[in-house]
């Protein structure tokens, strides 16, 4: 098959030990680890623009090196060319090679905070991504003093707890090794990253075989999901994570096409709660929940 792979950069180095493999001829487009801080719609937005950039009659299809990742992928749409993506609910059940040994780990070790050889060398957003995050946005990103500037000496305190210590659920930092890393440089860091914090360190052999089934088109339905032309993608909000949504007019009457599943009653990667501040007439949303599944 020729394949086009629009992927995440923090999978950079996985993804060409991968298509350097595979018997597919597959071209690459990697974009940038920002979109993630994006509002949703805007990520989809970016997203969807890559893949309408791709002509059908030069490929089989377009395979996503996403997760659901915090929604950004929800309606993304098929439109000329079928698309390929992981039922993933973000980058690190790719890593760690399946949903279920990820979910497991999520769950046995609450407040993990998770770093790959991408997350240390691509993981920092600056300039115009930067300054449209949401974190950015929310104020997450000021200082003390400049949240008293703005919104006075009563709200300061409560908003720089809320939003201003984005790190307060985490206590360990586990790096995942792929196999392909050059040396231990990245392991390193990420070690001395957990050292400054005061937080337990741990080293995970990651797993390259899901990545690999996608760049090599053994697309099992229970791993991957592939959304036909004239279909979107629809998040599921259960153990499935995706599913396939008709564009018709009549969609609202199709549900997504999904395998049969019980809802969990387990927390999921990535999931979190909100809680609104009002300051100065303006709602702020913070986060108050568990620590999620993104890496330092």
């Amino acid at each position: 098959m020729k394949l086009k792979l629009i992927s995440c950069e923090v999978f950079y180095r996985e993804m060409c030990a991968t298509v350097a493999r595979s018997r597919n001829r597959v071209d690459v487009e990697f974009l940038p680890k920002g979109l993630h801080d994006l509002p949703s719609v805007e990520m989809r937005r970016r997203l969807q623009d890559s893949i309408d950039r791709v002509d059908p009659s030069e490929y089989d299809a377009v395979v996503l090196g996403y997760g659901l990742c915090n929604n950004g992928l929800h309606h993304v749409e098929a439109r000329g060319i079928p698309l390929v993506l992981p039922r993933a609910h973000d980058c690190m059940t790719l890593f760690m090679g399946s949903c279920q040994r990820y979910c497991q780990y999520f769950n046995d070790n609450p407040g993990v905070y998770f770093l790959t050889s991408g997350w240390v060398e691509r993981g920092e957003v600056t300039g115009e991504l930067k300054q449209l995050s949401i974190g950015h946005m929310l104020g997450m990103d000021m200082s003390y003093n400049d949240l008293v500037d703005q919104y006075g000496e009563d709200n300061a305190q409560y908003l720089y707890e809320t939003l201003g210590n984005s790190e307060r659920h985490y206590h360990q930092i586990t790096f995942i090794e792929m196999g392909i890393e050059p040396d231990d440089r990245f392991e390193r860091e990420s070690e001395h990253r957990a050292a400054q914090r005061g937080w337990k360190y741990q080293r995970l052999k990651g797993d390259l075989s899901m990545i690999q089934r996608l760049i090599d088109g053994l697309w099992h339905d229970a791993e991957f999901l592939v959304i036909q032309p004239g279909h979107r993608v629809s998040a599921t909000y259960d153990k499935v994570i995706v599913a396939s949504e008709s564009l018709t007019p009549d969609s609202a009457s199709n549900p997504p096409r999904h395998p049969a599943s019980k809802p969990s009653d387990a927390r999921l990667p990535g999931e979190r709660t909100f809680k609104y501040v009002r300051v100065s007439g303006t709602s702020v949303a913070g986060y108050t929940g568990v620590s999620s599944s993104r890496a330092a």
